[in-house]
């Protein structure tokens, strides 16, 4: 793997395994100034980030004024901020049009009480659209990261639904079972949400968590054996805990 790839890569992994953001907006009513506040997010099948705003929040209002935006994540589990991991997602904010039910659908399986926000006039998903994005790995190592760079697409837009309804309904002591070997925790309900080339993310008793492959899958069939490894070997861990 390039320099470029893996660094690339870091970002994506990072992107992933966060859910909110500051996102900074160019304020109304102070012009010419940032306006930042925290937004939670999901990514689309493309690896977009997508939001859910208010219409009578300031950060909308502002958008609506002008779409340029940023989107500041960083990794919170180091505590020291200046060697974290962050990256900033500048892009243009546009609205998702209400026919695109899978990318609604998905902001809602990340964010189950979003329901209730998107079937109200007052709220609307966004889509950050990118232009270029700033990585930082540490010290020394910035990078800026063009659009082919970042963007991967999600290899289960066609059958994420089917796999996540499968291991719901079919398989939840195994990502029960997960949680117990590789997260340390014992929840009463875990419910898968998505899944991606990468990995895939669960809700354990409301938590959001995140597991990563090994190595990068693309098909159905090599999410069935990623998952089938897990089970073994969380089956195998949890014997000799």
């Amino acid at each position: 793997m390039s320099d470029l790839e893996n660094r690339a890569r870091h970002a994506r992994t990072l992107l992933l395994n966060q859910r909110h953001g500051v996102l900074a907006t160019m304020s109304l009513e102070l012009p010419g100034y940032p306006f930042g506040s925290i937004t939670p997010y999901t990514l689309d099948h493309a690896g977009a980030p997508l939001i859910l705003i208010s219409t009578l929040a300031q950060h909308t209002k502002n958008i609506q004024a002008d779409a340029k935006v940023s989107l500041t994540i960083h990794d919170a589990t180091n505590p020291d901020p200046q060697a974290a991991q962050r990256l900033t997602w500048v892009a243009d904010a546009m609205p998702v049009p209400l026919d695109e039910t899978v990318a609604h659908a998905r902001y809602r399986a990340y964010f189950p009480r979003s329901a209730d926000y998107l079937n109200t006039h007052d709220f609307e998903l966004y889509r950050l659209v990118l232009v270029r994005a700033r990585f930082i790995g540490g010290f020394g190592r910035i990078y800026w990261l063009e659009r082919d760079e970042i963007l991967v697409a999600n290899p289960f837009a066609q059958s994420e639904a089917d796999i996540v309804g499968h291991m719901n309904d079919d398989h939840a002591h195994n990502l029960k079972a997960y949680c117990q070997a590789f997260k340390g925790i014992s929840p009463e309900k875990v419910v898968m949400q998505g899944i991606d080339a990468d990995g895939f993310d669960v809700l354990a008793d409301e938590h959001p968590l995140r597991f990563t492959f090994d190595q990068p899958i693309a098909t159905p069939d090599e999410a069935r054996a990623a998952m089938v490894r897990l089970a073994k070997a969380a089956r195998q861990s949890l014997a000799r805990a």
